[in-house]
């Protein structure tokens, strides 16, 4: 009998809970009428839609983001970017022409009595029980939901349909309504049921309570955290029937004042943000413009959008820190000239130079100078250093001092490069030259064995042998005149004291003259070619430094640069194209609270 009645009144109450066998029934009515019209609002919409525009762009960059940065960033940094990615994703699959609201709120607020109130219909469960809702329940406006409130894991016996549903309800054609448990309920899987629902859907109606609407758990846990989706964010005060005209405006007023200090953006004067109204879902005060709200909001269909647009900030914010530097980050000349000096003095670039030019001014002496003067220095070295060979062995300090000059050259230009990054990027700037650090000193000295010593054998210009030739006729002209002086001595040759003394003066007098000929001129390209040989075992350590730590430090910063684009264009500005503003109509004059004096506050 009960069966009957529920047969009889199906006809006044459209609850239609069998979708397939509604669909089923429509197939059959078109089976046999091909030429039957299906009314707009019945037909099924359209599954899945596209995102275009500054969102589309956005998501491709904060991809190519994720990308870029998962060798680099932690990753639970990146879980909330991929997480968003997903949802993105996920919901773009489902139907484009449905807006999923949800209604949240603490115990007590009325949340279930304002939920049957749109409906037209007691749909959930109301009591003093308490949590009375426990578990979420879906109230559809229009077929072609399933997929979203499948998403939802909301079950086929918890998904409603309105009273009206059809052509009455033009305005709220295409929303899903979900009434959520307490989520400050006792029981923890309620509240992890409204945290997963609140993640999914594309809006949700906070509903308060006079007695809590300042409650910390709702402000901490959720407006705070959330109040970068202000756009797809209401806040209903409700129950306000309890109060009076006064008390509710100085309720409402404070309610806004708590929303703005946890940084919510109230939609007022025409800007974007949260919308904040008061209604009674038992008297039904403010129900209409409240419906009216949620119609114009379902009805410009951006919803879905602007609620990832807010994930996508917020997932940017929490990235932030590892992508934004506090200056300019970079490798400039000056750094690259210091640590190509730096690798010079390590490899002595300069001593050798020094000692190039030194080999030079020497062996031009040794060509050009007397044999009397050689033969002396000769001497000086043997007593010096009891050994003919100028050259000595370096010391085993002086290769451990070279080793520390260069890892002291390689920390100083990682830390250039990486002053004022993030700290990951500074951290693989710092790997990144101390990978490179690992051979370089062992590198250098294979390119300096390789170059040779420029001070082994150094070159000898044109005009040496003529110079050799002259300080031997300078030789022999003081051995001719010192023979012809004993020859006449001993009486063999005729006494003449005049010429020889005089030949032997001008080879005595010759030979330095000629050697110090030789040095003046020498000292320009012995200097020259100390420069030469300096020059080129710089640039050959330079390339070597450039080679295994510049390069790849450039590369870590040219990634940066690549990853802080994307972030730049993650971040970018929002058009603002939806304003959900109050209404401020005559009928209900507790819904046209001053707001001007919260501001003034």
């Amino acid at each position: 009998m009960v069966d009957d009645e529920r047969g009889r009144g199906r006809g006044r109450e459209s609850w239609d809970d069998g979708l397939i066998a509604r669909r089923a029934s429509e197939r059959a009515a078109l089976v046999e009428d091909p030429e039957r019209d299906v009314p707009e609002e019945d037909a099924l919409p359209l599954l899945g839609g596209s995102y275009g525009g500054p969102l589309r762009t956005r998501l491709d960059a904060l991809h190519e983001l994720v990308g870029l940065s998962r060798t680099r960033v932690e990753s639970e940094a990146l879980a909330e970017a991929g997480r968003v990615l997903d949802e993105a994703a996920a919901r773009q699959r489902l139907s484009s022409r449905h807006t999923v609201i949800a209604l949240a709120g603490a115990t007590g607020s009325g949340k279930s009595t304002l939920f049957n109130a749109l409906a037209g219909v007691p749909v959930s469960e109301t009591g003093l029980r308490r949590p009375t809702t426990s578990a979420p329940i879906a109230l559809s406006w229009s077929e072609g939901a399933a997929g979203l409130l499948d998403r939802l894991a909301v079950p086929s016996r918890l998904r409603r349909r309105p009273l009206a549903g059809g052509a009455a309800d033009a305005e709220l054609q295409g929303l899903v309504l979900v009434d959520l448990p307490d989520h400050d309920s006792a029981v923890t899987a309620h509240r992890d049921q409204v945290d997963r629902v609140l993640g999914l859907v594309d809006a949700v109606i906070w509903v308060v309570d006079p007695e809590k609407y300042a409650d910390a758990a709702l402000h901490e846990r959720y407006l705070r955290p959330l109040a970068g989706h202000a756009e797809v964010t209401f806040v209903v005060l409700n129950q306000i029937d309890r109060l009076g005209t006064e008390a509710a405006d100085l309720v409402l007023d404070d309610l806004r004042r708590l929303l703005d200090e946890d940084g919510v953006a109230l939609g007022e004067h025409g800007e974007p943000g949260a919308t904040v109204l008061a209604v009674s879902a038992l008297s039904g005060e403010g129900i209409p413009e409240l419906r009216e709200l949620i119609g114009r909001f379902v009805q410009d269909r951006t919803a879905p959008e602007r609620r990832l647009a807010a994930d996508i900030d917020a997932a940017a914010g929490r990235l932030r820190p590892a992508y934004v530097a506090d200056g300019r980050a970079g490798l400039d000349e000056r750094a690259r000239g210091d640590f190509a000096d730096r690798l010079a003095v390590a490899v002595g670039a300069q001593a050798a130079g020094e000692a190039a030019e030194r080999v030079w001014r020497r062996g031009a002496i040794r060509a050009c100078g007397t044999p009397w003067l050689r033969l002396y220095r000769w001497y000086e070295r043997l007593r010096a250093h009891g050994s003919t060979d100028p050259r000595l062995d370096s010391p085993a300090e002086d290769e451990l001092t070279a080793r520390q000059r260069v890892e002291q050259a390689v920390r100083i230009v990682a830390d250039e490069a990486s002053r004022g990054l993030p700290t990951p990027w500074a951290q693989a700037v710092r790997e990144a030259a101390a990978r490179g650090a690992e051979g370089l000193p062992e590198a250098l000295d294979e390119l300096t064995a390789s170059m040779g010593d420029p001070a082994a054998r150094p070159p000898r210009p044109a005009w040496w042998p003529a110079a050799v030739l002259a300080q031997a006729v300078m030789t022999l002209l003081q051995i001719f005149g010192a023979l012809w002086l004993v020859g006449q001595v001993v009486g063999v040759v005729e006494p003449g004291l005049l010429p020889p003394v005089v030949v032997m003066l001008g080879g005595i007098v010759g030979g330095p003259l000629v050697e110090w000929a030789c040095e003046g001129a020498v000292k320009g390209p012995a200097r020259r070619y100390g420069e030469e040989a300096e020059r080129r075992l710089r640039e050959a350590a330079a390339a070597c430094g450039r080679a295994r730590v510049l390069d790849p430090v450039a590369a870590e910063l040219m990634r940066y640069r690549e990853v802080r684009e994307q972030y730049a264009t993650v971040v970018g500005t929002r058009p603002s194209a939806r304003v959900v503003g109050g209404i401020r109509s005559g009928a209900t004059s507790r819904l046209g609270a001053t707001r001007a004096g919260v501001r003034g506050r």
